[in-house]
């Protein structure tokens, strides 16, 4: 878990993001990345992003965000794990591109540097991501197909704001607190705001498995890169059997265990988790020890 945030003047008579704000910003998600920190401006001055890292893979500074490409024309924050990360480095390397981390974070950054918006569509994992264009001066905003990682933007017309908080957005002291009466209804409703909506008005939620692409005129509508349907695709009623959802089980378990800390598991008194723990078991027993 870390916290992202970013401040696009798109509009040419917004005034330049406020680095101040920024702060305010990043720091309201302290607790999402007590292991580093960081901010970003672009050469225009128009853009600014900045992080707060909780560190998982490659827990060494150089993997601290922001982090720019090594071309130089995009910089990234990045919330989140890529679980096939290390076959996606691999092909990256292959490719003769010289890679100066072990992080996850650089083999996105440089995939959506080769790829653009075709790189989400290759991810395994859970991800909030913001992509700053140097050269076209546009912003990129994505997240994960599941909506595991949250991030919510705000646009007034001048300047589009971002963050992996609604609270933390509020604590820059830029949007408005007027309350949105979609949210506050979904919530007494069901016990939970529905997406995109917040409480506010001003702020929206990144669709899961979509991007929004931020240019001189402002937020597009976000578009899909990957559906659930998609990815289900073929599978009917009673498509799978019980050998191919052991399977796949165990490999997702495989791909959660890829980390450089230690890795914890919640029990309850549930078959979900107790089901997960028998996963890890059965892959690495080691791994698989209890403590109080």
């Amino acid at each position: 878990m870390c916290g992202l945030s970013l401040i696009y003047a798109y509009h040419s008579v917004a005034p330049e993001p406020s680095e101040r704000e920024l702060l305010r910003t990043r720091e309201h998600m302290r607790t999402r990345g007590p292991d580093d920190q960081g901010m970003w401006f672009s050469a225009d001055g128009r853009c600014a992003i900045a992080h707060r890292r909780l560190a998982i893979i490659d827990l060494d500074h150089r993997s601290a965000q922001p982090m720019v490409s090594r071309c130089g024309r995009y910089a990234i924050v990045f919330n989140g794990e890529i679980y096939n990360y290390r076959e996606l480095r691999e092909e990256l390397l292959r490719e003769d591109l010289e890679l100066h981390t072990e992080s996850d974070t650089e083999v996105l950054l440089e995939l959506f540097a080769k790829y653009g918006i075709a790189a989400f569509s290759r991810l395994t994992g859970m991800f909030a991501v913001a992509v700053r264009d140097e050269r076209e001066k546009t912003v990129w905003l994505a997240r994960d197909t599941y909506g595991i990682k949250p991030l919510y933007y705000a646009d007034d017309g001048w300047t589009l704001r971002a963050a992996s908080q609604v609270k933390a957005l509020v604590a820059g002291g830029a949007i408005s607190g007027d309350p949105d009466p979609a949210g506050m209804v979904g919530f007494y409703l069901w016990g939970s705001v529905p997406e995109p909506f917040t409480l506010y008005q001003e702020i929206r939620a990144v669709p899961p498995g979509h991007f929004v692409k931020v240019g001189a005129l402002g937020p597009e509508t976000p578009t899909p890169f990957m559906t659930l349907e998609s990815l289900y695709q073929g599978v009917g009623v009673g498509g799978l059997k019980e050998g191919a959802i052991r399977k796949a089980v165990l490999a997702s378990v495989q791909r959660h265990l890829v980390s450089d800390v230690p890795v914890g598991l919640f029990l309850s008194a549930g078959i979900d988790s107790s089901a997960l723990l028998a996963a890890i078991h059965a892959l690495d027993q080691e791994r698989a020890r209890a403590t109080t």
